[in-house]
Parts: structure tokens; C-alpha cells; sequence
């Protein structure tokens, strides 16, 4: 611990591991530290007890700071008190003077020292005067304050604290926390050790100085110290700069530019602190004392300026030692040198110019900038910039916009400026209401209460990538620098643009204009308007030229306006911000176009330049050209038109392939949607709701970005109170006799003996079995419940079991059901007969199923809707319909158990449910003592098993992890049961008192992570160690199988619980060997599945494996589901459900039972179209929309009276070639429909948070539904982004299940993350499943590999919740997958590599990596997007570790090979980051033992996603990078550019994802034929 002593400058530093130890937080260090420092301590306090004794004999009085003198002539006075007096509230600090019985007061359990904490301190002299910590070095300085005991206990009046003043004195002060990040700071007397939390409020400017000080060490630690990740090679313009980011969040700094000034300033203090830690220290491979980059801060230090001797009599007020801070001739920060043999009289001088400088700091941070045009913004006239643009020219209009209120939501209303989307807008042009081109300096660059011009736009709009516009050449040049590809977008006419604002550095600049409906990052504008552009970008280079010349004027107060137009005017020709030789030109340009160049001054972070004498004198200049004034609107909330009134909104609109078109939908799918619409306005939907909906990409990059997810992630689904909706109808009940009967003779008995009636007469209404009955259950709350039977009690009471039927309104479906339909749960009760209110007419049943009877069953249900709206204006009960089950734990609605309803037997289906899960969840020992049943499975001796991790980690591991990083995360310890230990009886029903004597099995990632990336991740070490656990350790079963029976299967994943073993590990030694021959493996003895088929022993004729294998194939063509993939992008779906039927014929490998088989694809997209047939040539693919093919295939089927679409649509179905017209598929021959709808509203497009039917026609999800609908499949799957089901306030996802249930499907839904099933990147995503009522629904597969993810919840109705699958954080089948397993084996290429097929050049080495190659001998598509030449330099200075991204750059500039001078850091991140989370991952590298973050569809360092950079390479992720990533083979191929290629794997569902999914299929459809 880096610590200082009294008068004795700096000691040696005592062990290091005591300042490693002790962290902010006591509980994790201050215990240690108090015992490890108890040796050194008293060391050191014997040397000075020494020091400060003449002899053993003679003892010196220690001066002691003045108290108050006690008073002890107390007159005794009669007191009397009451009962009410002697309740006494305490609100003062028990207070003792005595430090010794302080401390014994708050003691704890302790050995050795005691520590500990301080709280509302003051460290004073003598006299009572505040001191700064370091004063003890050279004056005696005691301590007032609260004492407090180290750890929080159960003792509250301990806890409070003893408060204690002037004791002490202070012998020494430490700094600790340097391994944890956080500084602790430490004082010592000659008692205890105290760790300084709070000081009172008079001390805090001594005790902010000194924590600033801490916090600079701290950080120059983490910066160079290797075990903190850090790196000891760099240089110091580096390390300032890191430290300065790091330290960016202070609030006791005004800029940047102070942090650099005051760690330079805290040099030599920072030194002397971390070359102390080298004494002792144990985990550091290199002394700090010998880093040339510490020496070199503590030279820098020592240049400022020399120390200068303290006048007498100038102490402490006075005091002033060189140049006075901020004094014009000098800027930098005056600092005293800290020689080694430093003079009591020096040190105190050193310290009191420590604090002078300090409190300059904090008056400067006090005193605040001046807002300059912050009330008024000063327009600029056309007329004074005329001649600075073209000639006059009209806006030549462009035949497919889109009016942006179509893509938006146009209703009119009150909008908040910051919470518009985020969109760009390429090949664009602003013209005004006649369609003349006019500059973009017209606008306001704020929001102002009047505007005399009205500008419009057009351009091709596109998801914002984040990425700005360069400054170093042409104009046109885009900070991805991917060359100039065709912008694929929705081209779209603007409403009238509100205002623009800039984002600048020296070399990038982001402009966005605003209009109602969104903000537009401006991109490449037209070529017709590239000229007007190019004038505002000149202005934005002489601003930024501007300022770069006054951030680097020393006398920058002294340098009036006319010096800085005569040094512009200077500037050489090949200058980027020359505009004249000439000083007047210059001035004239400069005061024209003045507007642009304050804004810039407004936003730069330096608050002497936006008062510096030239911003003065620019306002001054154009307030003599009598600019305009406008008055700047403060407000954020704003109204918005209703209307858009760009000129473009009056033509005609031409038929576009790329305009938005209205969904084609069935009748149903339209009733179902529009009339929910129609009854509920959007401001209904929204009550209730708080939370911020936010697209995808946006959620991504934000779980990318944090470092600690300790909660449950929770999709809120919004369900509307039922009150709100529709409540239960309240009827009286009917008079008639109040005597319970039963009607009829006993059927029967309860095994408990009760006897069992089918009827009875209850309040004059006749009772029957199966009926359904309304029972008043708590008060007036009415519910309905379903009669399984009805008993006699022994002592007379008549009694009926029902289950509750609950309306759809208080199901996850919320204010979308048909308040007609009641669903059947598993919540069952027994009631007496006499509280039954009545009768409810429920009519229970389904309707005929089938493609063929939809339109019956469409007549049917007219005629239904049509008596109930009847029966309701009559004043009816409702009759109410009930065909399926609702299972929120399940997270499903199922088709209802018909055969096991209402029997009157005494049985009940639920009950059943019940009692098998209760009895699955017992612990039950076998009475021989050679197995046991736990949580549903049988174990018995020699089994294999899975423990839980958490019971052999050296330290308890919480949840807590960082993203892009499952470092840490450990799968399940494979052991096998050898006894079970003698117990008991008392024990014999505890799982947690039962032990279980196991042998353990080594992973490789057990043995070191070479062995781990080596070796298939199946692999275990036999090993002779031998634990003792209790059985509630165990978490499942698994088996060892012999390797040849395991051959690598050319499926994208594995989730067999099947194990191998052939070496034996030593853990003691770490040898590992051959099985010995004695070590007998006790293989699987089960039978192999269905599925899977080896060969069998013996010599097989030729020819045989040919014929079992051709045969087995054609077994299976009869029982594959044919599929239409919707939506279906390259195929990563159809990929991974048709490979769900892969099995081994030993080393054979066929398509076996294939779960499914897609005959028929539909995308819109061309080269996805094409990259789908490369893969899937057996299948039908039309590329075209999706509204066209169902028109098509409608008309075609003679429907078209049953279809609803536009007349567009229309036409180009009849458009259709005869070819793709005889190749639809027709109702009957579709049985599975997949795919995943891009909804524009929830894929980051657009957020239309107030969605009206209008709007919502265009959502591709009605067409989707308007497939199933049409053609009925068996089944059905839908794929989305988690957003999915919060999105629009979940109206979307609750009325996509409302939709399938009313078809009469069965309905499953959930968010699954695909890293837990084998896919090495974080991706989570929604799915709903549906299978029809004579089907089996499908299950979610079970998760195999562990994951930093915690449960991916849905809530739901009545404070429920629901998760498709468990977490597998704390433990899963295997480990994570890494981006060194998935990569690494991949040849190095440079940015921008597109050679499209190379050679491998080494062997696969991790098991996913010989899984992913498979057979192939050439690698494709490992080509890269090319950088420019900026963001190449970038990629190059981040350094080569675990996440390390933008905030590791330099804070320096680079010279381009065009000459131009520019930041390496880009300027909006670090003077934005406050608001984006420090911009975590932007400019970073992947880290080899992490995994990928979330695939998009353009890797970008700067886009929402920046994690791109290889791990080593200096360039962006290549193509087959991030297919594999998504778990694609390297067989797979790509269609298009690099840029469709990157698109095509973004949009992809991963195949190991949907393999998981189609293995659940798969065993659904196996299930129903046993």
C-alpha cells in the first residue's frame, strides 16, 4: 500500500497486497486488509512510538487540539418526570472524547488492528483549522468525526457511530483500491486504521482535492498495469489521454484540457505513489520505477515550472509560487517539483500551491461560460449569400418518393423533439414551395418561435449508421469509406424542415436537419445539389480551421477579430478552408456566413474560446449587416402539422417497386386488425404506458455497451386493466328455492369416499356436469368455472370441483380478445353448490379444421357475431365460446382436453398436472440405497451426472457478467455417482441433507483454454478425485458413449447430453495419459435413438450401406412437412429446420425424416433471392412482394373476392409470368409456414409509437398472417426481435395471437437467446409458435451452452410473468462458444480484402471450427468492407486486448496522405459520450475469448454496433467472419456486393437456432404418432 508518514517523506511502501486488497466497497476488501496489515503496522508504529520517546522512562506530552473545558459543579435539582418524557428520541450522535473507547465501541469480530470507518470528518491543527491530508507530513494533525464500525452488522445502535473529536494524531495516510479501480483513501494513528468515506461539509474541498489525486493514481495504474488490462509500453501522450476520458466524468473539472494540466500537475505525486507499489508487489510483471512513460510524467511535471521559495508572512492565504493560474502570460498550471529531500518549509509551500490551483479550478468550473446568441439567433439574408451559390435551379422531381407522413405516423400533435428517430437521407436536395434549390443556411440552426422560410427535401431514406461526412477531400465521402454503392432506401418527399444542427471534428462532421415526423443525418446530397452543399461544408472547414488556430493561441484574449481574418487570408491555396488573399473578401465571407461558424463556437467544449475576443467581434460584425433577429424557443414539446405541405404532395404518385404498399390481406386477418383499430384509439392504447419503446438495433447495441446486467431482463408487455375493457356482465340472480338438491341417484365415489352426483338443482337452476357456472368468489367479483364433478362431503355439504374460465381480457391478450371467448385454465377449486349464482352459457368445442372449411367456418362465425350483437341489444346474457386452454406458465394456449372434461368421475386434468409436478419435484430415496428420484429424474449408482458449478468454484460467483465477455461462466461438472452416504432417517426426504459420494471428470477448459480450444467440446478427463455433495447439486443427467459412436455430425449444433472419455487427468500434476486398461468406463447401455443408426458389427456386403442408406431416404420423403418460407431472406431458417432430420449412418451422413423440406420461398429482396437458390435449388423462390404472391395465388384459386389489396397490387399479380403463376402453391400442399416479417416499425425503421390503422396496413405481419390464414397449415412459426412483443405498446404481438387463436390454432410464444444454443454471438429473439388443434404444439428446445444472459421474461397479466427457458449463466450442458473457436483458424486478410475464394492455408483446430468447415477445401467470401483512410489509421492505434475501443485512442492528431490534419479521435464522441454511455464499443476490437456481439447488417466502427475490428487484424469483420458467427457453414453462399452479403447475414435467423427449433418439431409430429 502506497502510504506517507509523518515528517519522514516517503517511506518504503509496505506489501503490496494490502493496497490490492482493499477496495471501495468494505466488504470485499476492508476485512482482508485489516488482518494482512496488522504485522506491518505495528512495525511502524513501534518505530515512531520510538522516534517520539527520549528514553523508555521519560514520556513527552503530546499537544492535544482545545476542547471545551467540562463543567463539574453541578447543583443537584429536583426532577420529576413523566411517563410521557421518558420516551426520549435520539437525534444527536452518541459522543465520547476518548479515541480508545471509540474504537471498543464499535468493534466487530476482528483480529489484530482494528480498522475503521470514518464518516462527516475534519482534519484540523492545533487550533481547530481544516488541514489537507498531506499537512501530517509536516505538522500534527488530529481528527474529528464519526466512528464507525468496518462492516455493517445486526447491532443498529453500533452502526450508528461514535462520534470522537481531536483525537488521534494522524501518523500516516494511505491510498488503496488501485486493482478494484476506485481509490480508498486511509488514515493511521497510533490505534486504528480508518477508511475515510464522508467528510462534513467544511472539509470537503480538502477532501475532493486529495480524492482527485487518488483517482489520478488509480487510473495511471489501471492505464500501465497489465493485470488491470492495461498496458506499461505506452506512450505518455496516450497515457494523459486515457486517463483524461477516464476521469472526464469529475464534476470538479470544467474540461478536459484542466484533467491534462492536473495529473501533469500531480506528476511527481503520482510517481512516488506507484513506485512505492514495487516493494512487494506479486502480480505485476514489471516495476513501476523502471517505465520510461512514468519517468517521463514526472520529467513533464518538473518542466511546468521550478518551485520558487514562500515569501514570510504569505502562508496560507497569500501564498503564490510562480506564475499565478490563469494568468495571461502563462496558461499552463503552475506546480512545485517534489524532490526526494523535501524541507518541511518546501513541502508546506508545495502544499498550499496544490491547493491554490485546486480552488482556481473550482472557481473557474463556478463562474460558467457566457451563452452567447442563446436568446437570439441572427438569420442570415438571402441576398448577402446569393452570389455565393449557383444560379438559380429547380428541384427536378423524382418519380418514386414517398410521402415521409406515410412512412410516419402523421397524425397531429404535441411531439418532444429529442424523442424523434434517427434516420439518413442520401442523394438529397432542399428546395422551397416552388420547387427552387435554396441553401441549407436559411434555416435556423435552433428552434425559434417565428420563421419567414419554409424549406422542404427530398432524398433516399435509409437506418442511420452513425457515421459523418469527411472533411479531407471531396465533399461526398462517407466515414464508412465502402466506395459509392447504390443507396438502397425509401426514396421520400420531407415535410417542411424545422431547423439543422452540426456535429464536428477537425476532419468528420455529422449534419442533421429536423422535420416533424424525425432527424435526418445528411449523407452524399444529389449531384444537382452537390454545389449548393459544398459552399456550407467550406464554411464548416474555416470554422474548424478557426478554431484549431485559437486552441493553440496562447494570448488567445489578445487576438481581436481583424488578426484572425488577416491570418485566414494567409492561408495557402491548397489550404481546405482558403477563400481569398484578400482581408476583406475573407471578412465579408466570414460575417455572411457567420450563423455556421458560432454554431460551432457554441458547442466547443473550451469555455475561453466562446468568450474569446473574436466570437465578440464576429456578433458585433453581423448585427452591422442588420441580420435578422429571431426569438429562440426554449420549448422542446412542439406542435406538429397534420398535414405535409411540400409540393411533391401534389403529384401524382407514380407505381414504385420501392414505395411502401398496403398489406393484402384475407377478410379476417383485415376484420380483426382494422376493427381492433376502430375501437381502440391510439391515446387509449398508450394509457398506463412509461417506458420508452426502442427499435432493435438500438437494444442491441445497448446490451452490447453495458458491462453488468444483474437484473432479469423483462419484456414489459403492456396487458390493459380488464376493467378498462370490457368486465364481466353483472346479472341478478333468478328467484326460486334456496335449497340445494340433488337431481337424480349417486354415480359414483371419491377414493376418499364422497359420493358423486352428474346433477342438482341449485337456487332453482338445474347443475349439470361439464356445465359452466358463475360463482360469486371474493365479493362481487364474479367468475366463471368449468363443472368437472359434483360430491357429497360426510358432513352433508354439496360441493363441485370446477376450473376457472377466464375472459381473454385477463390473458396475455388484453383488450385484443373477443369478449365473447373464454379460456379454459389449469387453476381448479372446490365450491360449495350454494354459492353459485347461475347458469353461463358456454358453448365448448372447436370448429371443423382445415383449408377446405374456412369459408364455411367464415359464415359461421358471421352469423355468430351477428346473434350476439343481437342478443346484446335485447339486453341478453352473453353467450359465450370456449376452444382452447390458457397456460401462462407454460406461456401457450392449447386445443382443450376434450376426452378428459367433465367426465363426473371424480377426475380433473388439472389435478392431475398438479399432483405429477409435486410428485416430480420430491426427493425420494430408494429404500436399497442404490438410487434416488429427483426433480422428475431416476439416478442410481455409477450414473453420470451434472453438478452445479457454483460448488467447485474457488470463489461463489453471483450473476454478474460483462458483456461481449462469458469469461468467467462455467458449464455443469460432469461427475458419476459412486454412493450414497450413510444418513439418517430423519434425512431421507431432505435433497439438501442427503450426500452423494461422486468422481469428478475434467473438461479441457478445466485443464488451461489451449486445451479448450483444441479439443471437442464432448471431451472428458477421468480423473481419481473424489468429492462428497449434496444431491441438491445435482442438476441432470448425461452419458459417456464411446468415441466412434459420437462422429461430429454435420448439424449446426449439438444437444445430446453425450459425453466421451479416453484419457485419464491428473489435477495434482496436470499430466494427462493414456486410460490405463484396469479404469473400466461405464458406456451408455440405452438403445440409440430413432433418429440416429450405427453400424452394426460385423462385415456388410458392397453395396449395403448404399441400399439402407437410399432406402431409409425414402422412408422420409413421406414424412417431411413441406414448407414456404415467407420472408426468407439467404435462408438461415430453412437452413436449420431441414437439417433438424440430419442423422450419422456411421460415418455417413444423410437427410433422414428431415423435419422439413422448403419447396417454396418468398423474398423481395434480389440478391437474398439469389443467395437462397445457390443453397436451396430444389425449392421455388419469387423474388417479389409478398402482397403480390398472395394476390396471385388467390386469383389464381378463384378467391379474389375474399382477398383485400390495392389495385397496385392487383396489377402486378396479373403481371406475373405463366411460369411463377404455375409454380404457386395451393391451399393443401403448404404444410408449414415460417418466416420473419420485417415490420418497418419495430426493425429500427421507424417508431410510429401512435399507431392508426392507416398506418398499420402497411406491416408486412398482416400479409404474413393473411398466409396462414389463406392456407392453413399444420404449423407455423414466427421470428422477430425481442422488441416483437413491447413494441407499440405490444398491440402488434398481442394481436398476432389473438389472430392465430381466432384460426383455432394452438399458440406458444417466447424470446430465446441464441448464444445459449451454439451460436457464438449474443441474439436474442422473439417467436411464436402454432399448430393446429390436431397437432402437437412444439416445446422450446433446451438451452446447451452456458451464456451471460439472464431469463428473457414476458410479462403478463395479474403481476405474471413468463420465461421460454431457463438462464444459463450459472451452468449448461457446455461452455460458450468463443470468437477465437469461431475464427481463428481463418487466414489473416487486409481492410477491404475482396478476393472472393482463397486457400485455408491451416487446419481447423476448435471443434466448431471442424464442424463449420465440414468438407470444403477453399474459403469464400472472407472479404472485408474497406475503410477509409482515417478510420484505417483508427483500427490500427486500438490496441490489441479485451475491449479496448475509441476512448483507448490517443488524444492526438494525424496528417493524411492528402496532407490534411486531422483528429484521431472523432470530436463527437468524447464530447457526446455523457449521453450515449461513454459510446462503449464504438472502434473496438472483438476479444478472442469473448463472443460476437449482435450481427448487423453493416459492420461499422462507428455505427450502432462498433464492435467490428478483428481481435488482431486492423480491419473490419470479414463476410465469412460473421456468417460464422451466425453459425452458417462455410459451404453457405452469399449473393451480391459486400455490402449484400453483410445485409443477408444481419437479417438471417442463425441455422443452429432454428436446428434447435426444428428438433422440437420434429419430436412434436413423433409424439402424436406414439
Amino acid at each position: 500500500m502506497a502510504k506517507q508518514t509523518q515528517k519522514g517523506g516517503n517511506e518504503n511502501q509496505t506489501d503490496a497486497s494490502q493496497q490490492i486488497q482493499r477496495s471501495k466497497n468494505p466488504r470485499s476488501s476492508r476485512k482482508s486488509t485489516a488482518a494482512n496489515k496488522v504485522k506491518v503496522a505495528n512495525e511502524q508504529k513501534q518505530r515512531k512510538r520510538l522516534a517520539s520517546q527520549t528514553n523508555e522512562d521519560s514520556v513527552v506530552l503530546r499537544k492535544m487540539p482545545k476542547r471545551s473545558a467540562a463543567c463539574l459543579n453541578f447543583k443537584e435539582k429536583p426532577l420529576h418526570i413523566v411517563e410521557k418524557d421518558s420516551i426520549i428520541e435520539t437525534k444527536k450522535d452518541v459522543g465520547v472524547e476518548d479515541e480508545l473507547l471509540a474504537v471498543r465501541l464499535t468493534a466487530g469480530q476482528e483480529n489484530g488492528r482494528p480498522c475503521r470507518r470514518l464518516a462527516d470528518f475534519i482534519f484540523h491543527n492545533l487550533d481547530g483549522v481544516p488541514q489537507p491530508f498531506e499537512m501530517s507530513e509536516v505538522d500534527d494533525i488530529f481528527i474529528s468525526g464519526l466512528i464507525l464500525p468496518l462492516e455493517e452488522g445486526a447491532d443498529k445502535e453500533k452502526a450508528k457511530g461514535i462520534r470522537c473529536d481531536g483525537f488521534g494524531r494522524i501518523e500516516e495516510w494511505s491510498i488503496s483500491g488501485y486493482e478494484d479501480g476506485s481509490p480508498v483513501l486511509w488514515v493511521s494513528t497510533d490505534i486504528a486504521d480508518y477508511d475515510c468515506l464522508k467528510p462534513s461539509g467544511s472539509f470537503k474541498k480538502f477532501y475532493d482535492h486529495f480524492y482527485a489525486k487518488a483517482t489520478a493514481c488509480v487510473e495511471v495504474y489501471k492505464k500501465l498495469s497489465k493485470s488491470s488490462g492495461g498496458d506499461p509500453n505506452v506512450s505518455l501522450d496516450e497515457l494523459l489521454a486515457g486517463v483524461v476520458r477516464a476521469m472526464s466524468g469529475m464534476k470538479c473539472f470544467p474540461s478536459g484540457l484542466c484533467i491534462r494540466d492536473f495529473i501533469v500537475q500531480q506528476g511527481d505525486f503520482i510517481y512516488n505513489q506507484l513506485i512505492g507499489l514495487d516493494q512487494s508487489s506479486k502480480k505485476t510483471d514489471h516495476l513501476f520505477v523502471e517505465l520510461p512513460v512514468l519517468s517521463a510524467l514526472k520529467d513533464e511535471c518538473s518542466k511546468l515550472v521550478d518551485l520558487v521559495q514562500a515569501q514570510p508572512g504569505s502562508l496560507p492565504g497569500s501564498l503564490r509560487i510562480g506564475p499565478k493560474y490563469g494568468d495571461e502570460n502563462n496558461k499552463s498550471l503552475s506546480v512545485i517539483s517534489c524532490p526526494s529531500e523535501e524541507t518541511e518549509d518546501s513541502k508546506m509551500a508545495r502544499l498550499y500551491q496544490d491547493q491554490e490551483v485546486w480552488c482556481s479550478l473550482k472557481q473557474k468550473k463556478s463562474k460558467g461560460s457566457v451563452s452567447l446568441s442563446s436568446q437570439y439567433y441572427i438569420k442570415i439574408n438571402e441576398d448577402e449569400i446569393a452570389h455565393d451559390y449557383p444560379l438559380p435551379a429547380y428541384y427536378k422531381a423524382c418519380s418514386e418518393e414517398t410521402d415521409e407522413y406515410i412512412i410516419f405516423d402523421s397524425g397531429a400533435g404535441a411531439y418532444d423533439i429529442d424523442d424523434l428517430p434517427k434516420n439518413r437521407l442520401h442523394n438529397w436536395a432542399l428546395y422551397n414551395s416552388d420547387a427552387r434549390l435554396v441553401p441549407l443556411e436559411l434555416l435556423p440552426m435552433k428552434p425559434c418561435s417565428e420563421i419567414d422560410v419554409t424549406i422542404f427535401g427530398s432524398g433516399v431514406m435509409t437506418v442511420d449508421d452513425g457515421s459523418g461526412y469527411n472533411l479531407d477531400g471531396e465533399c461526398a465521402h462517407s466515414s464508412s469509406g465502402s466506395g459509392d454503392p447504390e443507396i438502397e432506401g425509401i426514396p421520400v418527399f420531407l415535410s417542411e424542415i424545422k431547423d439543422w444542427v452540426i456535429e464536428f471534428g477537425s476532419a468528420m462532421v455529422s449534419i442533421f436537419i429536423r422535420t416533424d415526423m424525425s432527424w435526418y443525418r445528411l449523407g452524399k446530397p444529389s449531384k444537382q445539389y452537390a454545389a449548393w452543399y459544398e459552399r456550407v461544408l467550406k464554411t464548416v472547414r474555416v470554422a474548424i480551421s478557426i478554431l484549431a488556430m485559437l486552441k493553440d493561441e496562447i494570448r488567445l484574449a489578445r487576438l481581436p477579430f481583424n488578426d484572425v481574418i488577416k491570418r485566414v487570408s494567409d492561408f495557402n491555396k491548397d489550404h481546405p478552408a482558403f477563400i481569398s488573399s484578400n482581408k476583406e473578401v475573407v471578412e465579408r465571407y466570414v460575417v455572411v456566413h457567420g450563423q455556421i461558424i458560432l454554431q460551432h463556437f457554441l458547442e466547443f467544449p473550451d469555455r475561453d474560446i466562446k468568450r474569446c475576443a473574436f466570437v465578440i467581434g464576429l456578433i458585433k460584425k453581423m448585427e452591422e449587416r442588420h441580420h435578422r433577429k429571431w426569438l429562440v424557443s426554449k420549448k422542446k414539446v412542439v406542435l406538429r402539422n397534420g398535414q405535409n405541405l411540400n409540393p411533391r404532395s401534389a403529384i401524382e404518385p407514380v407505381v414504385s417497386k420501392r414505395k411502401p404498399m398496403q398489406a393484402t390481406t384475407t377478410r379476417l386477418i383485415n376484420r380483426l386488425w382494422g376493427g381492433y383499430y376502430s375501437n381502440h384509439s391510439p391515446e387509449e392504447s398508450n394509457e398506463g404506458i412509461h417506458s420508452e419503446v426502442k427499435d432493435d438495433d438500438d437494444i442491441e447495441a445497448q446490451e452490447e455497451n453495458e458491462e453488468d446486467d444483474n437484473d432479469a431482463l423483462e419484456e414489459q408487455l403492456v396487458v390493459p386493466d380488464k376493467s378498462q375493457i370490457h368486465g364481466r356482465k353483472q346479472t341478478k340472480s333468478c328467484s326460486g328455492s334456496q335449497v340445494v338438491k340433488w337431481d337424480g341417484k349417486p354415480v359414483g365415489k371419491l377414493p376418499t369416499g364422497e359420493v358423486l352426483f352428474k346433477k342438482a338443482t341449485v337456487h332453482g337452476h338445474e347443475i349439470e356436469v361439464g356445465g359452466t357456472v358463475q360463482v360469486d368468489e371474493l365479493g362481487n367479483d364474479l367468475a366463471i368455472f368449468f363443472v368437472e364433478y359434483m360430491f357429497e362431503k360426510s358432513n352433508g355439504d354439496k360441493m363441485f370441483h370446477g376450473r376457472l374460465m377466464q375472459q381473454g381480457c385477463e390473458t396475455v391478450l388484453g383488450n385484443t380478445a373477443n369478449e365473447r371467448e373464454l379460456f379454459l385454465t389449469d387453476d381448479c377449486v372446490n365450491f360449495q353448490l350454494e354459492e353459485v349464482k347461475q347458469n353461463v352459457h358456454v358453448k365448448i368445442g372447436s370448429m371443423p379444421w382445415g383449408y377446405q372449411h374456412r369459408k364455411a367456418n367464415i359464415n359461421t362465425e358471421k352469423m355468430n357475431r351477428a346473434r350476439a350483437e343481437e342478443r346484446k341489444k335485447m339486453g341478453l346474457p352473453t353467450e359465450y365460446y370456449c376452444k382452447s386452454l390458457y397456460s401462462p406458465k407454460r406461456g401457450a394456449f392449447f386445443a382443450l382436453p376434450y376426452a378428459a372434461m367433465g367426465l363426473g368421475s371424480g377426475s380433473c386434468q388439472a389435478c392431475k398436472s398438479k399432483e405429477a409436478y409435486t410428485d416430480s419435484e420430491k426427493f425420494i430415496l430408494h429404500d436399497s440405497m442404490n438410487g434416488f428420484m429427483y426433480q422428475g429424474n431416476r439416478y442410481s449408482i455409477l450414473d453420470y451426472v451434472y453438478l452445479s458449478p457454483s460448488y467447485f468454484s474457488s470463489e461463489k460467483e453471483g450473476e454478474s457478467f460483462k458483456s461481449g465477455r462469458n469469461v468467467g461462466l462455467k458449464a455443469f461438472v460432469i461427475c458419476q455417482l459412486l454412493e450414497i452416504c450413510n444418513l439418517q432417517k430423519s434425512d431421507r426426504h431432505d435433497a439438501n441433507s442427503v450426500h452423494v459420494k461422486v468422481r469428478r471428470f475434467f473438461r479441457p477448459e478445466d485443464i488451461s483454454s489451449t486445451k479448450a480450444y483444441s479439443s471437442d467440446i464432448r471431451e472428458l478427463y477421468y480423473s481419481e478425485e473424489m468429492h462428497t455433495v449434496p444431491v441438491d447439486m445435482i442438476e441432470g443427467r448425461c452419458e459417456i458413449w464411446k468415441r466412434k459412436d459420437l462422429q461430429l455430425q454435420d448439424a449446426p449444433g449439438t444437444f445430446d447430453h453425450a459425453f466421451f472419455c479416453e484419457y485419464l487427468y491428473d489435477p495434482s500434476k496436470g499430466s494427462i495419459k493414456q486410460l490405463p486398461a484396469h479404469i473400466k468406463i461405464k458406456y451408455s447401455s440405452r438403445k440409440p435413438s430413432d433418429d440416429v443408426i450405427f453400424r452394426k458389427k460385423g462385415k456388410s456386403k458392397e453395396g449395403e450401406d448404399d441400399l439402407e442408406v437410399g432406402r431409409l431416404k425414402e422412408e422420409s420423403q413421406g414424412k417431411r412437412l413441406t414448407s414456404l418460407d415467407i420472408f426468407a431472406g439467404c435462408g438461415g431458417l430453412s437452413e436449420g429446420l431441414q437439417q433438424a432430420g440430419t442423422i450419422s449412418l456411421a460415418f455417413v451422413f444423410v437427410m433422414l425424416s428431415s423435419v422439413s423440406f422448403t419447396k417454396w420461398a418468398i423474398e423481395y429482396d434480389e440478391a437474398a433471392g439469389d443467395a437462397f437458390k445457390l443453397n436451396h435449388p430444389e425449392a421455388s423462390v419469387f423474388v417479389n412482394n409478398c402482397n403480390v404472391i398472395l394476390r396471385a395465388v388467390m386469383q389464381k384459386c378463384g378467391d379474389a373476392d375474399d382477398c383485400i389489396s390495392t389495385p397496385e397490387a392487383t396489377e402486378l399479380a396479373a403481371s406475373l409470368n405463366q411460369e411463377d403463376v404455375d409454380n404457386l402453391p395451393l391451399p393443401g400442399q403448404v404444410d408449414f409456414i415460417n418466416g420473419g416479417p420485417p415490420c418497418q416499425g419495430f426493425s429500427g425503421m421507424n417508431r410510429f409509437n401512435h399507431s392508426t390503422w392507416s398506418k398499420v396496413q402497411c406491416e408486412m405481419i398482416l400479409a404474413f398472417l393473411s398466409f396462414a390464414d389463406y392456407y392453413r397449415p399444420k404449423f407455423f412459426l414466427l421470428e422477430n426481435v425481442r422488441n416483437f412483443v413491447t413494441f407499440n405498446q405490444g398491440q402488434t404481438f398481442r394481436l398476432t395471437l389473438a389472430s392465430l387463436l381466432e384460426m383455432g390454432y394452438q399458440v406458444r410464444f417466447g424470446i430465446l437467446e441464441a448464444g445459449a444454443f451454439g451460436v457464438p454471438q449474443s441474439r436474442k429473439r422473439a417467436f411464436i409458435w402454432a399448430a393446429s388443434p390436431e397437432e402437437m404444439l412444439p416445446e422450446w428446445p433446451e438451452p446447451m451452452h452456458v451464456f451471460a444472459v439472464p431469463e428473457l421474461k414476458i410479462s403478463l397479466s395479474g403481476n405474471l410473468y413468463y420465461s421460454a427457458v431457463r438462464s444459463t449463466a450459472r451452468g449448461a450442458p457446455f461452455r460458450s462458444l468463443t470468437v477465437r473457436d469461431t475464427i481463428g483458424d481463418l487466414p489473416p486478410v487486409g481492410n477491404g480484402a475482396s478476393k472472393l475464394s482463397i486457400e485455408y492455408q491451416s487446419d481447423p483446430i476448435s471443434w466448431f471450427q471442424r464442424k463449420i468447415r465440414g468438407n470444403m477445401e477453399v474459403l469464400n467470401d472472407h472479404i472485408a468492407k474497406e475503410m477509409n483512410e482515417l478510420n484505417l489509421i483508427r483500427c490500427q492505434r486500438i490496441p490489441r486486448r479485451p475491449g479496448a475501443d475509441w476512448r483507448d485512442l490517443p488524444d492526438e492528431k494525424v496528417t493524411l496522405s492528402s496532407g490534411q490534419v486531422v483528429d484521431l479521435i472523432p470530436w463527437c464522441l468524447p464530447n457526446t459520450a455523457k449521453r450515449h454511455n461513454q459510446w462503449k464499443g464504438l472502434f473496438g476490437r472483438l476479444d478472442w475469448e469473448g463472443n460476437f456481439p449482435t450481427s448487423i447488417t453493416d459492420p461499422q466502427p462507428m455505427g450502432k454496433v462498433g464492435m467490428c475490428f478483428h481481435p488482431e487484424q486492423d480491419r473490419i469483420v470479414t463476410v465469412r467472419e460473421c456468417s460464422r458467427s451466425q453459425g452458417f457453414p462455410d459451404k453457405y453462399k452469399f449473393s451480391g456486393t459486400v455490402l449484400h452479403k453483410h445485409r443477408q447475414i444481419g437479417n438471417a435467423v442463425p441455422p443452429p437456432l432454428a436446428y434447435a427449433l426444428g428438433r422440437k418439431l420434429k419430436e412434436a409430429i413423433e409424439r402424436k404418432s406414439l
